[in-house]
Order: structure tokens, then sequence, then C-alpha cells
């Protein structure tokens, strides 16, 4: 069996290298935005970063979508449909062994992150906000 990708760097290596500059880029444009903010206000940007879907929960999302949607019309309209399903599985069981599908290249051209980018500038929130002092 091929080795697998460690499940907290799969996206990023199948990411395009520009894409994930940007998001670091942007990353640390967000964080020195608030570097003379005061701790309020970087406890603002921390709770709006515990809202932030990543990666994951857009992909789980919108393939819940379609599975229902598949299924639905399926069921309703035509028998024909119900590869729309099927598709979006093998979709989801590539990505879960791979860390790559279809859709991943669309959402992080959408500017989504990964649990661990979203993490990445909340611990430089922190570290800014006197957390680990």
């Amino acid at each position: 069996m091929a080795d697998l990708p460690a499940t907290n760097k799969r996206v990023k290596k199948h990411t395009k290298e520009e894409i994930n500059l940007e998001v670091k880029e942007q990353i640390q444009q967000n964080v020195d935005y608030y570097k003379n903010k005061s701790p309020e206000e970087i406890s603002g940007r921390l709770e709006e970063l515990d809202q932030e879907w990543d990666t994951e929960r857009v992909l789980e999302a919108n393939a819940a979508s379609l599975v229902i949607a598949g299924s639905i019309l399926g069921a309703t309209v035509s028998r024909k449909w119900n590869i729309l399903p099927g598709i979006v599985g093998g979709f989801l069981l590539q990505h879960a062994l791979q860390g790559w599908c279809p859709p991943l290249s669309v959402i992080r051209r959408a500017g989504v992150r990964t649990e661990a980018e979203i993490q990445e500038e909340k611990n430089a929130l922190k570290e800014l906000r006197g957390d680990f002092h």
C-alpha cells in the first residue's frame, strides 16, 4: 500500500504552491494588522476565527448536500440521478485517502483555509495578546 500523506498536511500538499503562499501571506497580513490592537480587538478576531469554516467542513457540507439532492432526485425524478451520490462518495474516499479531490481545488481557490492554517493565525494572535507569557 502506498504511503498516505499525514492528515494535517494532505490538503496543503495537494494545493498549488501559489495558493498556499497566498494563504500564508494573508495570515501574516491579518496578524500584522492586529499588532497594535487592544487585547479586546484581538479577542474579537479570535472569536471570528472560531467560527471560520475550514476546508474539511466546506467539503463535507457540499458533499452531503449533493448526496441528499441526488438521492431525492433519484427517488422522484429519474434513477439516473443515483449516480450523483456515488460520484460524491468516490470523491470523499479519494479525499480521505489522498487529501485531494476535484472540488478541493475550487474550495482552496475560494480562499478556504485548512484547520491548521486557521490555528496558525489563532496562535500568532494569542502570542500578540500575551497568552503565552
